[in-house]
């Protein structure tokens, strides 16, 4: 049985599991920027400071695995690829913006 096997047996509270759908270096703010519209990668690395194209990558990468952001290639010229939210995302939007008057 693997760690992460385990570790998913183990949880309980469906919070939980969209909390680590969520945690990471980048994701929470990723997830912020995607809720006002598309994303493109080089307008990421412009508007999160201190972000680098791995940590990026990683981040888009594991957020489209969990379902919550959609990568679409862009075949108009200049061909490009932007980052949507999903409808699984989107109804995840009033539950971050609660959270965001809590803080």
């Amino acid at each position: 049985m693997t760690i992460r096997i385990a570790m998913e047996e183990k949880e309980t509270c469906p919070a939980q599991a969209l909390l680590k759908m969520l945690s990471g270096k980048w994701k929470p703010e990723i997830f912020r920027l995607a809720m006002d519209g598309p994303l493109r990668f080089s307008g990421l690395l412009r508007e999160i400071p201190g972000a680098n194209k791995q940590s990026l990558s990683v981040a888009l990468k594991e957020l489209e695995e969990t379902g919550l952001l959609e990568k679409t290639t862009i075949k108009i010229k200049p061909l490009h690829i932007e980052y949507c939210l999903t409808n699984k995302g989107r109804t995840l939007i009033p539950v971050l913006q609660q959270l965001e008057h809590l803080g």
